[in-house]
């Protein structure tokens, strides 16, 4: 006797279902609504089409250092070569020992103490650190300090992880440094961390040990965790020194970030990491998570990491691209002097970093929408900028100005900014 054929239950969907399913839109996850990143963000994709169309863009956008000449040290270079042969297998999920090694010694050098291996974490790049520092610590409401202007990964991640960005203002007046009591004003009982950046993109600011000390102890008398963002550490102009925040914090758990983007002109090495500083014995659960995040993506780069010992154990070109002379000094001085010189511009002169902030007087360029401003110089003029609101700053009267071009490049683009600006006043009747 044959066995009876299977019932076929299911129902063959009908054209009009068919219809409906293939209009419905596939849309995104509802945590990405407050996520934004101006610095690659809609103007950028405009910017893209118009290359394509044969259009050449001065983009002035991201410090992305290679792009204008700006190459890693060659004794990195040839390091990461070498160990090319050791870097096809995953690594320890925290980095391989010997770059673990060398950013304990650079903390030493900081002098940040108690930092041993284990408190160690190499990523892909500081990006993927922050976003692995707030997956690991927030919960649905819970708050966090961010400056504004801030690097713009900040405020995503703290919303990509269910938590809620409240931004305390940094004082221009007062160059650029955070305003303390705004800090205060803005701490609630949901507040769990105040996020430093130090030196600070996009501002150039560098904070002094008091301003630095006064934010440790508003984090001591609140217990909110410390987190800065020390990238820059090396690219400081005209003798200014940094202190590290965990240099100042031993008794308040601060996380630090650092990698080779920046100072060692290293951004595509993807080579980052960050340490677990201060007071740690209250922060075991926490660290579980850090490690429990860390495994899951099994390890950083390997190539990139074979890069840190070298980097941060020989010489330190980075000094002779900031000093007196050097190029990213007189780009930097250059900048500032034809930024200045156009009516109606101000700008506070950046003391670190590759960028700087300036201002766009309100009654001389009556800006409501500053992305529409940005997109509009760019069809006008082929200038690529980010406006002031991609940093999270909460007026419309900023823009994000990298100087990392060649001096002659950098005359042609501000000259075009200038330009731009000068019809922009016609137009409005404001010149």
């Amino acid at each position: 006797m044959k066995a009876a054929k299977p019932l076929n239950l299911a129902v063959a969907p009908t054209e009009a279902v068919k219809a409906e399913a293939a209009a419905r839109p596939i849309r995104k996850s509802s945590k990405l609504n407050d996520v934004c990143y101006d610095i690659r963000g809609p103007v950028l994709t405009r910017a893209k089409q118009m290359e394509d169309e044969g259009h050449k863009i001065i983009k002035l956008n991201i410090g992305n250092l290679a792009a204008f000449g700006f190459d890693a040290p060659e004794e990195i270079q040839m390091d990461m070569i070498r160990n090319l042969p050791n870097a096809a297998g995953y690594s320890d999920s925290k980095g391989i020992f010997a770059a673990r090694k060398a950013v304990m010694h650079y903390t030493q050098q900081k002098h940040i103490k108690g930092v041993d291996i284990e408190d160690i974490y190499i990523g892909n790049g500081v990006s993927e650190l922050i976003v692995m520092a707030m997956n690991a610590l927030l919960n649905a409401g819970d708050e966090v300090l961010v400056p504004a202007p801030d690097y713009p990964l900040w405020t995503a991640a703290v919303s990509l992880s269910g938590g809620r960005p409240v931004h305390y203002l940094c004082d221009e007046g007062a160059g650029w440094l955070p305003d303390l009591a705004d800090l205060r004003a803005k701490i609630t009982p949901k507040t769990r961390a105040v996020v430093v950046i130090n030196p600070n993109n996009p501002t150039g600011a560098v904070y002094p040990d008091e301003v630095l000390r006064e934010i440790v102890q508003i984090a001591r008398e609140h217990d909110l965790i410390l987190y800065a963002d020390e990238v820059y550490d090396k690219v400081l102009y005209e003798g200014v020194t940094h202190t590290s925040l965990a240099a100042l914090s031993e008794d308040v758990l601060t996380i630090i970030f650092n990698g080779l983007s920046k100072n060692y002109r290293s951004c595509g090495y993807r080579a980052g990491w960050m340490v677990v500083c201060g007071d740690k014995r209250r922060a075991a659960d926490y660290i579980e998570g850090l490690n429990m995040l860390a495994s899951m993506r099994l390890c950083a780069n390997v190539p990139g990491q074979y890069a840190i010992q070298t980097a941060l154990g020989g010489y330190q070109s980075i000094d002779d691209l900031v000093a007196e002379g050097g190029r990213m000094r007189r780009q930097r001085d250059l900048a500032f002097e034809l930024i200045t010189a156009i009516p109606g511009v101000s700008c506070v002169k950046p003391k670190a970093t590759l960028y700087m902030f300036p201002r766009l007087d309100p009654k001389v360029y009556p800006i409501e929408d500053d992305q529409a401003f940005i997109a509009e110089l760019l069809e006008e003029e082929r200038v690529l900028l980010v406006q002031g609101t991609g940093f999270n700053w909460p007026q419309p009267d900023h823009f994000r100005l990298v100087f990392l071009p060649h001096e002659d490049d950098l005359r042609d683009a501000i000259g075009r900014i200038a330009r731009f600006l000068a019809h922009y006043r016609k137009r409005h009747g404001t010149d």
